[in-house]
């Protein structure tokens, strides 16, 4: 049998009433009282129904996070955050993977699954804003992601031309002139890859160097793949970096590959700097470089965001929320010491 808070106000002979301020952290108990009620709650095995509480406010108490792809450690990291995070609030987190999929995110962001979740934590790849200006659905939206909006939702990032400065900074002041960036695209200017190259050129301009064309090396997605055929291309063309910025860690890990079999000594011959932070950049033979996002401040901000909007608090205008970075000084740019 499922044990009440009857059950515990019974035991410790006391109102439902109190236990409930027990079990909701309510300020005005007495230690001596809570203390009382906490024994009875730990004796019993009480747990609250988080199903019943939802219920109560109108709510299923579950949240949907939507990210083009799990198989990428970034975006697996990160949807562990938010799950932790939603938890803090008595919240499950559904996952949707899109593959970033224009159709399957339009089919995410227009409420597919309304009927079942509270809210939505999107991570879009191909969706422009008119897709989602007309949105129907009036499931609370938030939005993640370098991509730049101009919609009523909340959007939470981090400066990611302000990041790649810092990054292309610290190679700069490792001596370095020749800096290649490696994750350049062909498609919409407000996408990620832009705002990092943007980033790169800025700090080379700042720093009075050339940012030519020949050290922007397009990529045809975001995996090692990608990254060792970017590095190939460049160094069969004849050109040769004496740094890499790449546009995010699993792009650096296949350019430092390919660095390795070509015989060039990271960082003395070539540096490397990725972005993202995650752990196989930790763990390689030679640990990477990286600009490391906050991601459990961007879980936090989603998920309070997204809370902000189901009280019925949301700013009609939409809110740019920003979370820090840092740089992670590792050996693919400072040696074995």
């Amino acid at each position: 049998m499922r044990v009440s808070l009857k059950d515990v106000a019974e035991r410790t002979g006391v109102s439902i009433k109190t236990v409930s301020n027990v079990v909701n952290n309510y300020p005005h108990v007495t230690p001596a009282l809570r203390a009382r009620v906490q024994q009875a709650i730990d004796e019993l095995g009480y747990r609250p129904n988080l199903t019943a509480r939802h219920l109560r406010k109108g709510r299923t108490g579950i949240i949907a996070l939507a990210v083009p792809e799990l198989g990428n450690p970034y975006f697996a990291e990160l949807a562990g955050a938010v799950v932790d995070a939603a938890a803090e609030h008595d919240f499950t987190v559904l996952l949707d993977h899109t593959r970033g999929d224009r159709e399957q995110e339009l089919l995410v962001s227009q409420g597919f699954r309304a009927r079942v979740i509270d809210g939505l934590i999107l991570s879009p790849l191909e969706l422009e804003d008119d897709d989602l200006r007309g949105r129907a659905d009036d499931v609370p939206l938030v939005l993640l992601g370098e991509r730049e909006y101009d919609l009523p939702f909340d959007h939470i990032a981090i400066d990611n031309v302000a990041a790649a400065r810092t990054a292309v900074r610290h190679l700069l002041d490792r001596g370095r002139t020749r800096i290649a960036y490696l994750g350049a695209r062909t498609d919409s200017a407000n996408r990620p890859a832009h705002l990092r190259l943007d980033g790169w050129r800025t700090e080379l301009t700042a720093a009075g160097l050339p940012a030519p064309d020949d050290l922007i090396v397009p990529v045809g997605g975001w995996d090692r793949h990608h990254g060792a055929q970017a590095m190939a291309r460049l160094l069969d063309a004849g050109v040769r970096p004496d740094a890499v910025f790449a546009y995010n860690d699993l792009i650096a890990i296949g350019a430092l590959r390919v660095l390795h079999e070509r015989g060039l000594r990271v960082p003395w011959d070539v540096a490397v700097v990725g972005f993202d932070d995650i752990a196989e950049g930790r763990f390689g033979a030679v640990s990477l470089t990286t600009i490391s996002p906050d991601k459990q401040a961007i879980a936090r901000l989603a998920v309070t965001s997204l809370l902000h909007s189901l009280s019925g608090r949301q700013d009609s205008e939409g809110r740019e929320l920003t979370a820090d970075y840092r740089l992670m000084e590792r050996e693919s740019t400072l040696g074995r010491h």
